[in-house]
């Protein structure tokens, strides 16, 4: 333990350095997707994920036209492998060429080579500014609220949709009358064996200057107990996705109401609830 008191100051440091190197990637100009990768890499996306047998159903339930917002739980890690299996059949049932885009936490856009496959894929960093530039373009948009705190939580809560209290999406689509749509994923988090989130830690090393709240540690092979962020084999797991049917928030909700807490609680508990009855029931079926 000693040894890990005397690395914090040290991480500390590192992550300053980090945190400046991410904050000159996020500034980098939206709407970086590039259709032709995008047609080639969904192909590539298949035979990546031919291991986790796949299923998508009730994209049917999407809008023709028109923005909208596509609400998902996150799962399975550094991987995510629910989000590349969904993004797969929603661009090809959307169209390939059709403008459409996903928000993805600001830590990726600096990976060297990653960033850059997130970009041109529709990814751009997780903000209010870049999901208003896509409504603005009248293009739907992919969301994972529970962002990286979700994706790393423990093993003995794999089958939990836990957004971790964060609203803004409710406030975001409100505010700007764009259509809620959840997309849960079951059997994602089983590919990877998530010990701790290590929230404790991450405040120590001051992760928060990198939007990061958390410095998990997984069990895997072939280096058993490590960091989360060190890349291992996925465990094999069948995933399935199931896309809901829009919610009637607009309906019952004004724009006025977009910051109003007892309805964005309401919201909230109601979204969560729906996918946490849709994740059980996809988990049932594959058990």
């Amino acid at each position: 333990m000693p040894e890990l008191i005397d690395v914090v100051p040290l991480m500390s440091t590192v992550v300053d350095g980090i945190a400046r190197v991410i904050e000159a990637r996020t500034d980098e100009p939206p709407f970086q997707r590039d259709d032709a990768f995008v047609a080639e890499h969904v192909e590539r996306l298949d035979r990546l994920l031919a291991m986790f047998r796949p299923t998508v159903t009730g994209l049917d339930h999407l809008p023709a036209f028109g923005p909208y917002l596509l609400v998902g739980n996150h799962s399975g890690g550094i991987y995510t492998p629910c989000m590349w299996a969904f993004l797969s059949q929603w661009y090809r049932h959307i169209g390939l060429k059709t403008p459409a885009y996903f928000l993805a936490y600001d830590m990726v856009f600096a990976l060297p080579g990653v960033g850059g496959i997130f970009r041109r894929m529709g990814g751009m960093p997780a903000s209010e500014k870049n999901a208003r530039a896509v409504f603005a373009k009248h293009a739907p948009l992919l969301v994972y609220p529970g962002g990286d705190y979700e994706a790393f939580r423990p093993w003995g809560d794999r089958e939990v949709v836990d957004f971790g209290g964060r609203k803004g999406f409710i406030t975001l689509a409100l505010k700007h009358r764009i259509p809620v749509i959840p997309v849960t994923a079951a059997g994602s988090h089983a590919t990877t064996y998530v010990l701790t989130r290590g929230e404790t830690l991450a405040e120590a090393m001051g992760l928060h200057r990198m939007r990061v709240k958390i410095f998990p540690f997984t069990l895997g092979f072939p280096f058993g107990i490590t960091p989360g962020f060190v890349p291992q084999m996925p465990l094999p797991s069948k995933i399935s996705i199931d896309v809901g049917r829009p919610l009637d928030w607009l309906q019952r909700y004004p724009a006025r109401q977009a910051h109003d807490p007892k309805v964005l609680r309401t919201c909230y508990d109601e979204i969560v609830g729906t996918m946490q009855h849709t994740m059980d029931r996809l988990n049932t079926h594959m058990h």
